[in-house]
């Protein structure tokens, strides 16, 4: 496997972790798609992402919901902005922006999968984009 920006410390600030800079809202792990220690700094460009997601039967399920943590470092590229996003088989049902230097807590991204049955591709996206 080739390490990119998302890839390269897997285990230590990336990836599913125990964290150093955060206290996990359950248990004793996170899942960073980023990178947990502030002010690393990688050559990205626009529409590079990182994706968790997971196959999730949603038969009778209304909503699918996550509780995320949005750190934003300073330096951002002008014009360009990172997008957290609830995805389901790759489409975007929610999403919120970062703003550049700042700390986001979103409480309850949810997306509507009342309309869906069977098993689906459920996940979160870290997209740099440009708004």
């Amino acid at each position: 496997m080739a390490l990119t920006a998302f890839t390269s410390r897997l285990g230590l600030g990336q990836g599913r972790i125990r964290p150093q800079q955060a206290t996990p809202a359950s248990g004793e792990y996170l899942f960073v798609l980023g990178d947990e220690e502030p002010g690393r700094r990688f050559e990205l460009a626009p529409w590079d992402f990182a994706e968790v997601a997971q196959a999730v039967d949603v038969t009778g399920v209304d909503l699918v919901r996550t509780v995320l943590r949005l750190r934003v470092p300073p330096g951002a590229p002008a014009g360009l902005a990172w997008e957290a996003s609830l995805v389901v088989d790759g489409v975007k049902y929610a999403r919120c922006l970062g703003r550049p230097g700042r700390e986001r807590l979103v409480g309850d991204m949810a997306a509507n999968v009342s309309k869906l049955s069977g098993v689906h591709a459920v996940g979160v996206r870290l997209e740099l984009v440009s708004p």
